[in-house]
């Protein structure tokens, strides 16, 4: 008996990862100011994730660096579960631009891809396009005078727009700003020709008929803009871009926990109301396995390197 009892402590005091997780508050780092599009998706699903975890997951924003302190910060914390962090689509960007750390896809724990959503291209109301057909004619027209602008050199809009004169076959003119705001004001000041913005900022000036949509950059149309086609069905056909956001550990992360945080987000995900707040900004909810996120950073950074090389991109 007494050997039975003592197994039966054994058998409590080695009790999984997952049984004793979480034991105390999570954070999510997320590596972004507050107040932007990563910063709501965190806080969205902490409030969500703090029903299904059953301890309170708080966000702890650690911007600078171009995300990097935060996401740098996040990977050098114990592998147990209680820092996540958040990122976004332009962590697949960074490596091409910037040096890291740490390795991009073997230093990290992916746990679950939360949002997708694509870019939406529009121009100014008085330059004579009305589709990606018609850009193109320009810019092969025009040769280097049709201006585009970005949220800064080598972003993920500045790299979304190089991929697209690459598969296009044009050449248009760069203007960088620090921001995705006075991007989007000269372009409806009419300063430059072409923006490719996230949804969420645009659609009210499109809507408003300060901007003109010519095409979403996903390989579907979204429900918001059912008439504006992609950019693949527009004659660059495979062209997709995707912004995304998602969650991450540190390396070493225990899969049990690494399956309960992806089976309560999941869970958050497909619920109706979820996806109606989160299409408020231009998302929609996207979910799967840990592998299929890995699999998906993984692809996004060759391409990225690629089109970085090939049209010599350097942090400025």
């Amino acid at each position: 008996m007494r050997w039975l009892f003592g197994s039966l402590l054994v058998a409590f005091s080695v009790a999984s990862p997952a049984q004793q997780y979480p034991a105390k508050p999570v954070r999510i780092v997320v590596p972004f100011a507050p107040g932007g599009g990563s910063d709501f998706i965190a806080r969205f699903m902490a409030q969500r994730l703090t029903v299904g975890l059953g301890q309170q997951v708080i966000v702890e924003n650690k911007p600078g660096a171009g995300g990097m302190l935060g996401i740098t910060q996040g990977m050098q914390a114990p592998a147990d579960g209680y820092t996540l962090t958040l990122i976004a689509s332009s962590y697949t960007v960074n490596p091409s631009i910037y040096k890291f750390t740490f390795d991009p896809v073997n230093d990290i724990t992916p746990i679950i891809q939360l949002s997708q959503g694509p870019l939406l291209i529009v121009v100014r109301p008085s330059l004579p396009v009305k589709s990606t057909q018609e850009l193109i004619a320009l810019a092969k027209a025009k040769p280097g005078q049709v201006n585009f602008a970005s949220s800064g050199q080598g972003s993920v809009i500045h790299m979304a727009t190089e991929l697209f004169q690459s598969m296009a076959g044009v050449k248009m003119n760069h203007i960088p700003y620090k921001g995705t705001g006075p991007a989007l004001t000269d372009t409806i000041g009419g300063q430059t020709d072409v923006f490719f913005s996230s949804t969420a900022t645009a659609v009210p000036h499109v809507q408003s008929g300060k901007l003109r949509a010519i095409a979403v950059t996903t390989a579907k149309r979204i429900p918001a803009l059912p008439n504006v086609p992609t950019v693949s069905e527009s004659g660059v056909k495979g062209y997709d871009v995707v912004l995304w956001h998602g969650l991450i550990g540190p390396k070493g992360l225990p899969r049990a926990i690494v399956n309960r945080i992806n089976a309560e987000a999941g869970k958050a995900l497909k619920v109706k109301e979820t996806a109606d707040q989160l299409q408020s900004d231009g998302v929609a909810p996207a979910g799967g396995t840990p592998e299929q996120f890995h699999a998906q950073i993984k692809k996004e950074i060759g391409i990225w390197r690629k089109v970085a090389a090939d049209a010599g991109v350097k942090a400025e």
